[in-house]
């Protein structure tokens, strides 16, 4: 079926369900499986770096560390190991480039992020990754 997939998380519930999606298809599939965090560079100013800038990325930095080594740990508790992958750019284009060098065949990833604020700033992550992936695009809905 698959041989490596890479699920895309931010945090939000409907990237947690992503992750269990993914950790039941690695188990099927036997599947090497990947988990990404991206710190959208959207928020990181190209300017010299103040201090309020510096305190926002480590502040994404921690929640991303938090998040995946949660995950990582329930991941574990069923069995399946876990690659992770804390990142910082274009979501869309982090999780692509991600993929490719992992050699994913499969990429998870919600429907919706954390709100529809990042939505409407950011665009669709989903929408992106399906538009210009080169792989197999799972999309979990609410």
């Amino acid at each position: 079926m698959f041989s490596k997939i890479l699920v895309a998380i931010d945090g939000s519930e409907i990237s947690r369900r992503a992750f269990t999606r993914g950790i039941d298809l690695a188990k099927q599939s036997k599947a090497e499986l990947h988990v990404i965090y991206v710190i959208e560079s959207g928020i990181v100013s190209p300017a010299p770096v103040d201090t309020t800038w510096e305190l926002i990325y480590e502040r994404f930095e921690k929640e991303g560390h938090e998040v995946i080594t949660e995950l990582v740990e329930d991941a574990k508790k069923k069995g399946i190991t876990v690659e992770p992958h804390i990142e910082a750019g274009h979501a869309g284009d982090t999780i692509l480039d991600t993929a490719e060098k992992v050699g994913a065949d499969l990429i998870i990833i919600g429907s919706l992020g954390k709100s529809k604020l990042d939505r409407l700033l950011l665009g669709s992550v989903s929408t992106y990754v399906v538009n210009y992936g080169k792989t197999n695009v799972m999309i979990v809905r609410t």
